[in-house]
C-alpha cells in the first residue's frame, strides 16, 4: 500500500502504474483507487451547489445523467472509435455547473475483429446509450449538468485492483476495447451499477415527479439498462458454456472478481452490510434444470433484482471506499451532482 500511494502522488502514466504496483494488486480489500485514472489535466468541476434536506426530481435525474454520460462515451467509443456529439455534452442555462468535461480515452478505440451480429449489438446499445443522454437532457432542460470529466483509461488500475491479470484473461493487459471478450467484461462493471442505480434512485422521485411522468421514465430506461445488462452476463455465461467451463472461458472469472472488487469498495458503508458490501450476484453455470443459476443479477430467492443507493454507486465510479471522497475513477473531478461526495 505504501508502495501504491507513493506511485500516485508521483503521477506516473497508467503503464507505469500497471507495471509498478501488479505485485501488490491482491490488496484489494484496502486498495483506494482514487486519483489512480491518470487524468491529470483535467479541469477542475465548479464548487457544486449545497446538498439540500431532500433532492429534488432535478437533482436525482442529473445524478442519472452523469451514469449515463459515462456509459455512452464507453459504449459509443467501442462501437465507433469516437464519443458523444459536443452538443450532447453541454450545461443548461440554469445549470450551476457551466464547465464542460473531457474525456480521457486512453485506449478507447471501435472494437476490431467483430462479427456482424456483435458490431450491430455494440451499435445499438451505443445509440440506446446516446439517446439515454439526449432524453434526460431533454427532460431537465435549462437545468441539465454538463458532462463532467470521464476518464476511460482507469480500467487498467481497476483491472489491478480486481486481481484481474494477464493470466486471467490471457496476453496483454486489460483492455476492453481490444476484443469482444475484454469488452463484455468492461460492459459488465457498468450495467449491473446502472440497473440497480435506477431501481435504488425510484423511490426518491417526488409525487409530484411521479405525477409528471418522471418514474415511469426512470423505469423505461431502467428495462434499457436491464437488456444491456442481460445481454452481457447471458454472453458471458454462454460463451463459457460452449468453452466447455467456468475454466476454459478466464472472462467469466474476470467479471466475477470485478464483483468481488464491487463489493469490497462498499464493505463498511451504512448503506450495505458490513462484511458484504453492496449486493452482487456472482456468474455460476447452471448444471441442472433445478439448480438456481447466476446468469441474472437478482435474488436467488425471488428474483427480484437488486437496487444500489447513491453512496455505493459513488464508491464504486469513483473507486475508493473512504467517506468523504470527491473524485477518482471513471469521474476524476468528480461527478456533476449535489450527490458528489459520498456521506456513508
Amino acid at each position: 500500500m505504501d508502495k501504491l500511494s507513493a506511485l500516485i502522488k508521483l503521477g506516473l502514466s497508467r503503464r507505469k502504474f500497471l507495471a509498478g504496483v501488479g505485485a501488490t494488486a491482491g490488496a484489494a480489500a484496502a486498495l483506494n483507487l482514487v486519483g489512480c485514472g491518470g487524468s491529470s489535466t483535467a479541469t477542475p468541476t465548479p464548487t457544486p451547489t449545497p446538498t439540500p434536506s431532500a433532492p429534488t426530481d432535478a437533482d436525482i435525474l442529473n445524478f442519472a445523467l452523469n451514469l449515463e454520460y459515462l456509459e455512452a462515451q464507453f459504449y459509443l467509443y467501442a462501437a465507433t472509435g469516437s464519443g458523444l456529439a459536443a452538443s450532447d455534452t453541454t450545461a443548461g442555462s440554469a445549470s450551476p455547473y457551466k464547465t464542460v468535461g473531457t474525456v480521457t480515452a486512453g485506449e478507447a478505440a471501435a472494437v476490431p475483429d467483430l462479427t456482424g451480429p456483435q458490431q450491430e449489438i455494440l451499435n445499438e446499445i451505443a445509440f440506446e446509450e446516446q439517446a439515454h443522454v439526449r432524453f434526460l437532457r431533454s427532460a431537465l432542460g435549462s437545468a441539465a449538468v454538463p458532462m463532467p470529466d470521464i476518464d476511460l483509461s482507469f480500467f487498467g488500475p481497476l483491472a489491478v485492483a480486481a486481481t484481474i491479470t494477464t493470466a486471467a484473461t490471457g496476453a496483454g493487459s486489460f483492455n476492453p476495447f481490444s476484443s469482444f471478450d475484454y469488452f463484455l467484461v468492461g460492459g459488465f462493471i457498468f450495467e449491473d451499477v446502472g440497473v440497480t442505480a435506477y431501481s435504488g434512485a425510484a423511490p426518491l422521485i417526488s409525487a409530484a415527479g411521479v405525477a409528471a411522468g418522471y418514474l415511469t421514465a426512470a423505469a423505461g430506461i431502467l428495462a434499457v439498462e436491464a437488456y444491456h445488462a442481460g445481454y452481457i452476463r447471458t454472453s458471458l455465461t454462454g460463451r463459457a458454456i460452449a468453452a466447455g467451463s467456468e475454466s476454459a472461458y478466464p472472462y467469466l472469472g474476470a467479471a466475477n472478481l470485478v464483483e468481488d472488487l464491487r463489493a469490497t469498495l462498499t464493505v463498511g458503508n451504512s448503506a450495505a452490510p458490513s462484511t458484504t458490501g453492496s449486493v452482487e450476484t456472482l456468474l455460476t453455470l447452471p448444471t441442472s434444470l433445478t439448480m438456481p443459476s447466476s446468469i441474472v443479477a437478482a435474488s436467488a430467492a425471488n428474483a427480484v433484482g437488486f437496487a444500489r443507493t447513491v453512496n455505493q454507486v459513488l464508491h464504486i465510479v469513483y473507486g475508493s471506499p473512504t467517506v468523504g471522497a470527491k473524485n477518482g475513477g471513471f469521474f476524476p473531478s468528480g461527478v456533476n451532482s449535489v450527490f458528489a461526495t459520498t456521506t456513508a
